[in-house]
């Protein structure tokens, strides 16, 4: 699905984790230390993540993102009793370096090209986007790495995609907004971003009141949705 949007895009902002980066990547790398459970601890850990930000947006009780995955990892060997604890640094300090999908390098100079501005939306604490974006060798790629954190709270809050606007002083209509996570895709839409949802892993989808401009399997189809 593809739509045009209706004024120029000038800004592309892009979330990190799950869209430009394989947040599951640290798991993989050591799945097999980890025992048959790897994917299943994969999966917990980021479920977790996700939920500790918003139940601590929603009680207005913020710990940074780095504190979440800590806690979110221990909750998954809790869970998954079979995996190797004494992995747990490891996995740790592999979250810091995450793979980017193999199309991100190349999307990205591409709408570079085109003369775009491209910024990153997430929220990673600080130090997190730095040393993702640098590990990726994307430093020299974006024009601005937004972190919830300025604000100590997490999406979907609607100030923190506000951000953005602020960042670029551009109405909301002249951003595109790219997520793999669907409710943030929602929330953007909300906000009046033109959301494209990169869905990686063929989801269903949800919040029909709230759909996105386009969605692609991966970030390749930017270069030319226009």
């Amino acid at each position: 699905m593809a739509l045009s949007p209706s004024k120029p895009i000038s800004v592309y902002v892009f979330d990190a984790y799950g869209t430009l980066f394989d947040v599951h990547a640290a798991v993989r790398k050591n799945a097999e230390g980890l025992g048959p459970d790897a994917q299943r601890l994969s999966e917990i850990w980021r479920q977790k993540q996700l939920e500790y930000s918003w139940i601590r947006a929603m009680m207005n009780r913020y710990q940074d993102f780095w504190a979440l995955t800590e806690q979110a990892l221990d909750t998954a060997f809790a869970m998954v009793g079979t995996a190797d604890r004494s992995l747990r640094q490891t996995l740790l300090d592999a979250y810091w370096q995450l793979d980017c999908y193999t199309e991100v390098p190349i999307v990205l100079k591409g709408l570079k090209d085109q003369g775009a501005k491209l910024a990153i939306l997430s929220n990673g604490s600080p130090a997190m986007l730095e040393g993702a974006v640098k590990a990726a060798g994307l430093d020299e790629v974006f024009d601005a790495l937004l972190s919830v954190d300025a604000l100590k709270t997490y999406k979907t809050n609607m100030d923190v995609y506000e951000m953005a606007t602020t960042e670029f002083r551009v109405f909301p209509e002249a951003i595109s907004f790219q997520s793999s996570n669907r409710w943030d895709v929602a929330g953007a839409t909300a906000f009046g971003f033109r959301t494209v949802w990169i869905n990686r892993a063929n989801n269903p989808d949800e919040y029909s009141d709230l759909a996105p401009a386009a969605v692609l399997q991966d970030l390749n189809g930017l270069l030319t949705l226009g």
